[in-house]
């Protein structure tokens, strides 16, 4: 069962100095910026309209069914009306969407959890990279919608933008129930996901794959862990599509595997078997430095392709 805060513990609010220490990197170089959350007796005082804490009112009942995590529903899924959000900082920064980390939690009891939310830019400030090839074999019903998009217009920018936010929750839904490991996704308003945080209570991230040590990777249990997860995905006829030691959590053994906004249909996709071989070898690269030997990658590749039957 998931760790959950008892009712006298209380957070300071971090935005302030969050902002101060965002900073911009590429999609391999960011660093998850872990946040110790010290107990406090002070407590804001509420606005006239808003909340008696936190920042927010729960956005639950703003997302329609569809919009919400698939069932069953962890029991740590707050979803109580009288929930308010509250948001702590920043946790990881990137070109097409920030992570921000969130306490939803009823007021006067201990029903609270830690959430990740996931928020992509709008599009005069998005500048997804690459993401052409993960875009074939997507279309849009209306033709004029499918020229903008093709032409990144700043009206097809906008539909880009929602549709990788789309993407994203339908993929992490799928997998989800599929047994991938991914977080569990809680619900979608707009271009924000909300999404199981993957770390310790104390708001510290998990760390990725690649900031693992040698002596803290448990090499042969996170090569069955990140092989059966994969071939769920092949089998179902997808491919992460970036998959790589930067996009893989490790929380205390659990390996589970984040950004998955570029999910490829590797049937739809003329490209799809080549990202299924890309994603084993990029993070096959990572357990072959550290002693896994590389017939094991060759392995899975063949198997994966098996799976998603290209032979």
């Amino acid at each position: 069962m998931r760790e959950r805060f008892s009712s006298s513990e209380s957070f300071v609010r971090m935005r302030g100095k969050a902002a101060g220490r965002r900073r911009s990197f590429d999609e391999d170089g960011y660093e998850y910026q872990p946040y110790g959350l010290p107990e406090t007796d002070a407590e804001p005082a509420p606005p006239l309209d808003g909340p008696p804490s936190g920042d927010r009112w729960s956005t639950w009942d703003q997302s329609t069914p569809t919009e919400k995590g698939p069932e069953p529903r962890p029991d740590w899924v707050v979803t109580e009306l009288a929930a308010v959000d509250t948001e702590f900082g920043i946790v990881k920064t990137g070109k097409e969407a920030d992570v921000f980390l969130l306490e939803r939690g009823v007021p006067g009891t201990d029903r609270r959890t830690l959430l990740a939310a996931k928020r992509y830019r709008d599009g005069g400030h998005r500048l997804f990279h690459r993401d052409a090839g993960y875009l074939e074999g997507r279309s849009h019903k209306e033709s004029r919608v499918s020229r903008a998009m093709a032409r990144r217009t700043e009206f097809g920018k906008q539909v880009i933008a929602g549709q990788w936010a789309a993407a994203e929750f339908a993929a992490l839904s799928r997998l989800w129930s599929t047994g991938v490991a991914v977080p569990y996704p809680v619900q979608i308003l707009g271009t924000e996901i909300l999404m199981e945080f993957i770390g310790d209570e104390s708001g510290t991230a998990a760390p990725r794959l690649a900031q693992l040590r040698a002596e803290e990777a448990e090499l042969a249990s996170l090569w069955d862990q990140l092989e059966q997860s994969l071939v769920l995905l092949a089998r179902d006829g997808y491919a992460h599509g970036d998959l790589s030691a930067y996009n893989i959590l490790v929380h205390h053994g659990r390996l589970v595997i984040i950004d998955v906004p570029q999910i490829v249909d590797v049937v739809a996709n003329p490209r799809g078997r080549s990202f299924l071989e890309r994603d084993v070898r990029n993070v096959g690269a990572w357990f072959v430095s550290r002693g896994l030997p590389e017939a094991a990658v060759d392995e899975l590749s063949r198997h994966l392709v098996r799976e998603a039957r290209f032979d």
